[in-house]
């Protein structure tokens, strides 16, 4: 039987878990014992911090695992490139990885290949932006989910924004960059030896300034076919700039109204808020998670897209109170396939981690201008 590791137990790492086990793949998840949803699934857990990547190292040497995988969880990424590098396993090299979850390694990359993305500068001690222009956005070099993410919009609240990123940070870093106006949009994929297969285009609504936490997404996209391809093309420019050549990425972009694509961020990892779990297959009926699952055993079939179907997830907060009646009576609604409450209170959002549950949603009724009239 092969044998997989799996890094991290949390809710993220579930349908990774279900699908390996659906496989028959004998599965070792490590994770902190806190939390780790996963625990009682596993054939094997191990109560190891996935940051502990030598401790994970050796005793993956001693189960002689067949690969190695985690989705939609950056700070498991540097740890799988670890072991299955040492091991001679399939995945991104360990350089990738780290260059793929910090910030200011990234933009530095993507500067050295020309692509088109904000003009940036890492805060250390005697750092200047006095050419930069108000608006600029404040973030962690090494968080996801719009933790520590802020728009500052004048040179006073500046050192309070900085402040707060560097709390969120693990290595108390900060990068800042020129706010980019426009529309967000992140891009699925998953890559073979180099090749990268673009899998779905995902049309987004953040909470907005100052936070910009990820309230709704939307496949397919509902942008032109010429933007589309533009976008796709630099998708594919920016995974070769970082390296990425093995297993899924998700890719962040902003168009401006003149139609410009600027790359923010690539995340060598399936995208959070079920991207990649769920809307994928649900969308283009692609099985993402098998096909991770296949790259991290040396093996691959090229993606066949089959269908095109509209669908979307909405996210709970208090600013979107109007969807909880969708969630609690979801079981009223054919076109609601999953709902959950996640928190007992509404929060007022400024990360991922205030959302208190969601619906994803199936159906032919274009969503991105008004999500929240489809027609149940």
């Amino acid at each position: 039987m092969r044998k997989l590791a799996i890094i991290g137990a949390s809710y993220l790492q579930l349908p990774l878990l279900q699908k390996a086990k659906e496989m028959g793949i004998e599965t070792h998840c490590f994770a902190w014992e806190k939390g780790a949803v996963c625990r009682e699934i596993a054939d094997f857990f191990y109560p190891i911090s996935i940051i502990e990547k030598e401790l994970i190292l050796e005793a993956c040497q001693g189960i002689h695992i067949d690969g190695i995988a985690s989705i939609a969880s950056e700070v498991a990424v540097p740890t799988v490139s670890f072991v299955a590098e040492k091991m001679g396993l399939i995945a991104n090299t360990y350089t990738t990885a780290l260059t793929a979850t910090n910030k200011f390694l990234m933009r530095q990359q993507f500067s050295k290949f020309g692509l088109p993305s904000p003009r940036y500068i890492n805060v250390t001690e005697d750092y200047s932006i006095s050419d930069f222009h108000f608006p600029v956005i404040v973030k962690p070099v090494d968080r996801s989910g719009s933790r520590g993410v802020m728009k500052v919009k004048k040179k006073e609240d500046l050192n309070m924004a900085i402040e707060r990123a560097k709390k969120i940070s693990f290595t108390h870093q900060v990068i800042i960059e020129e706010y980019i106006e426009g529309t967000e949009i992140s891009v699925e994929t998953i890559s073979w030896k180099g090749k990268h297969f673009i899998l779905a285009i995902t049309d987004k609504i953040t909470s907005g300034e100052p936070y910009f936490v990820e309230l709704e997404h939307h496949q397919p996209t509902q942008l032109d076919k010429t933007l589309q391809l533009k976008i796709r093309e630099k998708t594919k420019q920016a995974l070769t700039a970082l390296g990425i050549i093995y297993g899924a990425s998700h890719a962040e972009f902003k168009i401006t109204n003149d139609g410009e694509v600027f790359v923010i961020e690539i995340g060598a990892r399936m995208g959070g808020d079920f991207i990649g779990s769920d809307l994928v297959q649900l969308c283009t009926g692609y099985d993402f998670l098998k096909g991770v699952i296949d790259v991290s055993l040396d093996h691959f079939e090229e993606p066949i897209l089959a269908n095109n179907e509209k669908v979307g997830i909405c996210f709970l907060s208090e600013e979107t109170k109007q969807v909880l009646p969708l969630i609690t009576n979801a079981n009223n609604y054919k076109e609601i396939v999953k709902a959950e409450i996640t928190l007992e209170e509404l929060h007022n959002i400024e990360c991922s981690a205030d959302r208190s549950g969601y619906f994803i949603y199936t159906g032919e009724k274009p969503t991105i201008e008004s999500p929240l009239e489809i027609a149940f």
